[in-house]
């Protein structure tokens, strides 16, 4: 008996021998990085590079970087980071878990967040830091992804394009869809996560606690107003000559920009102290350097995929269009698909619609694409799961997708014409 112990003794332990070798080869760095290695060894020794597609791609991968950098890190993203660093650092952590925590009235949480990403009315990438910035201080997850959603979806000069380029019904049939689906992903979100987001925002281990110095609420309000208003002056975009007054702005935006700098220089110099100073700024690199590198390679991914509108890469716009000529299930699921990986710079889904369009595309995957589109891209997924994970990412972008798809089957057989 005692033998057959002794026997069973040694299989037993060579049945987890193996997981404890995996998990010991990838504990070490070195094991990595090879792997890493052998990784892109593949790729450039089965890729065809020389395929006239394939180059077509890479230049496309890195002409979409180029634009990106250009249009995009200086005026959006950068002022982004210090807005999320000041979230993180100057906001009171009790204040925004009142008011964005699981536990806040829902009609007040959600309504808060929609209309604070509705005044930013940034792109999908821009928001990410600011998303992160009040998810790390407390909110809710229910509330933190309205305002994720909100951000890029509901841009009211977007919603005024779409009306004038690609119709009044599309404009409504977007503005209705955005602000509905802001609140019913954000609650749905909430609810399918409600255990996993209380023990977060009840650990208070989770969250730093600055003390805000004796500060009024006016105060900090203005300090954030002000980086706001920096934020949405300097990306202040012309409409093309179909509103007036949102051209007036825009001829003065840089005026009214530097008005916002010069308010939040006083307020920083009168109400903050040095060391609070340090800490925000610490905060904003830290930010930053937890964003940039998959958001640089989710934007190469993307360009290589996709490439720029009206340019070639692996996979033409020539393609999808063909495949969403008509209001069926699968039609609005792939034009939902293709809008969440796609990256659209702010209001260039208009053009970009309006192209699509005109080769052939239905009415009803048109509005899938952009309910889904402006909210969702292949850089924003991959930001997304590291800061909420793998599980709470797909069901976002399922959720994203399942909404937008059915939305646009529904408008497609109400409205919609081949």
């Amino acid at each position: 008996m005692s033998t057959s112990v002794a026997e069973q003794t040694p299989s037993s332990g060579g049945s987890t021998s193996e997981p404890g070798m995996i998990q010991r080869f990838w504990s070490s760095k070195k094991n990595r990085v090879l792997t890493a290695m052998a990784g892109v060894f593949l790729v450039a020794f089965f890729v065809p590079w020389e395929a006239p597609r394939v180059a077509s791609a890479v230049q496309e991968s890195f002409l979409m970087m180029g634009d990106y950098a250009r249009e995009h890190v200086i005026l959006c993203l950068i002022p982004a980071f210090f807005i999320a660093g000041a979230i993180s650092i100057f906001l009171n952590q009790q204040s925004v878990i009142k008011h964005l925590g699981p536990d806040a009235p829902k009609l007040v949480a959600y309504s808060v967040a929609s209309v604070s990403g509705t005044i930013l009315a940034v792109c999908s990438c821009t928001v990410l830091p600011l998303f992160k910035g009040i998810y790390k201080k407390g909110a809710g997850l229910g509330p933190a992804v309205s305002f994720l959603y909100s951000g890029p979806a509901i841009n009211v000069l977007a919603i005024i394009l779409t009306a004038r380029v690609l119709g009044l019904q599309l404009g409504i049939a977007r503005a209705v869809g955005a602000v509905i689906f802001a609140f019913v992903i954000g609650i749905l979100m909430q609810l399918i996560f409600l255990k996993e987001d209380k023990e977060r925002t009840t650990n208070a281990a989770m969250f730093q606690s600055y003390d805000d110095e004796g500060r009024t609420l006016g105060q900090t309000a203005v300090t954030m107003a002000s980086m706001v208003g920096i934020l949405v002056f300097l990306n202040w975009a012309p409409s093309g000559g179909q509103v007036g007054w949102w051209d007036f702005l825009h001829r003065w935006k840089w005026l009214i920009s530097a008005g916002f700098g010069v308010l939040l220089a006083v307020s920083l110099v009168r109400w903050y102290q040095r060391s609070e100073l340090s800490d925000w700024v610490t905060a904003t690199r830290d930010f930053a350097v937890q964003i940039l590198p998959l958001l640089f390679g989710g934007v190469m991914i993307a360009g290589f995929l996709l490439g720029r509108p009206g340019h070639m890469a692996l996979i033409p716009e020539a393609w999808i269009a063909g495949l969403v000529g008509t209001n069926s299930l699968a039609s609005n699921v792939i034009a939902a698909v293709s809008g969440a990986l796609m990256y659209f710079a702010t209001l260039t889904e208009v053009p970009i619609m309006q192209g699509l369009i005109g080769a052939g595309m239905h009415q009803g995957p048109a509005l899938a694409l952009l309910l889904a589109g402006p909210s969702l891209s292949l850089p924003a997924l991959l930001i997304i799961g590291s800061e909420l994970g793998p599980r709470k990412t797909l069901v976002y972008a399922i959720l994203v997708v399942a909404l937008s798809a059915t939305a646009g089957i529904v408008y497609g057989q109400i409205f919609g014409s081949a």
